[in-house]
C-alpha cells in the first residue's frame, strides 16, 4: 500500500509562496548545482540530488489544488514526479484542458486521496503542500511531511500547513540532509 508524503519548499518562517504566490529565491537550489535532475534543467548539488532524485522516483501520483493546477497549466498533464496527477477543487476542469490528459478532478480530498493511492499503487502519493496538504494531515491521510527548508524569511505569504488549526504531532526527523541553501527534512506523522 502506497503512503502520502505531503511536499513542497518552504521558508524557513512557513511559506511556500509570498502574498502574491511568488516564491521568490525558495527554487534557487534546484538549479545551483551540477547534478542534472532530468526536468525543467534542474541542476541540484550532490547532497540535494541523492535525496530528490530517489524521492521523486518512488512517487506514483501527485494531489494537487486548484491555485497551484492554475499557477503551472497542472504541468499539461504530466507531473514533474509520478505518473498520476489528480486536482482537488470545487470549480470543474478547464474546458478543452489537454483533453488528452487523464487528470481528475475531486471536489474533496479523502476522495482525490483514496484515488490517488489506488493510481499509484505500492508507489507514494505526494500532495502538495498549502490548504489542500493542510486538510489532509487534519484528516489523518498524511503519513509523512516532507518540507526542503531555505534560508530565507518571507514575513507573510502562503502557509505550508494552510490553514491547519489544529495540533498534529510529528515524529523526529527520519531524514536530514544538508544541501546546498536548502535542509531537506522528512518527518513521519504520529497517528
Amino acid at each position: 500500500m502506497s503512503k502520502v508524503v505531503m511536499h513542497a519548499v518552504v521558508s524557513v518562517d512557513g511559506f511556500i509562496a509570498d502574498d502574491n504566490d511568488q516564491v521568490g529565491p525558495l527554487f534557487d537550489w534546484y538549479f545551483n548545482g551540477d547534478h542534472e535532475l532530468g526536468h525543467l534543467g534542474m541542476k541540484l548539488s550532490a547532497a540535494s540530488y541523492g535525496y530528490t532524485r530517489p524521492m521523486w522516483d518512488a512517487i506514483g501520483a501527485t494531489v494537487m489544488g486548484r491555485r497551484l493546477f492554475d499557477q503551472t497549466d497542472g504541468w499539461s498533464g504530466k507531473p514533474p514526479a509520478g505518473n498520476h496527477l489528480l486536482v482537488v477543487s470545487h470549480r470543474p476542469k478547464p474546458d478543452g484542458w489537454h483533453p488528452e490528459a487523464d487528470v481528475p478532478f475531486f471536489d474533496n480530498v479523502p476522495d482525490a486521496v483514496v484515488e490517488a493511492k489506488r493510481r499509484a499503487g505500492d508507489r507514494t502519493v505526494a500532495i502538495t503542500a498549502g490548504n489542500i496538504g493542510g486538510q489532509a494531515l487534519a484528516a489523518g491521510l498524511v503519513d509523512e511531511v516532507a518540507m526542503d527548508v531555505v534560508p530565507v524569511v518571507f514575513g507573510s505569504g502562503k502557509r505550508y500547513f494552510g490553514e491547519v488549526d489544529g495540533q498534529v504531532m510529528l515524529g523526529d526527523p527520519d531524514v536530514v540532509v544538508r544541501g546546498d541553501r536548502v535542509l531537506h527534512l522528512r518527518y513521519p506523522v504520529v497517528h
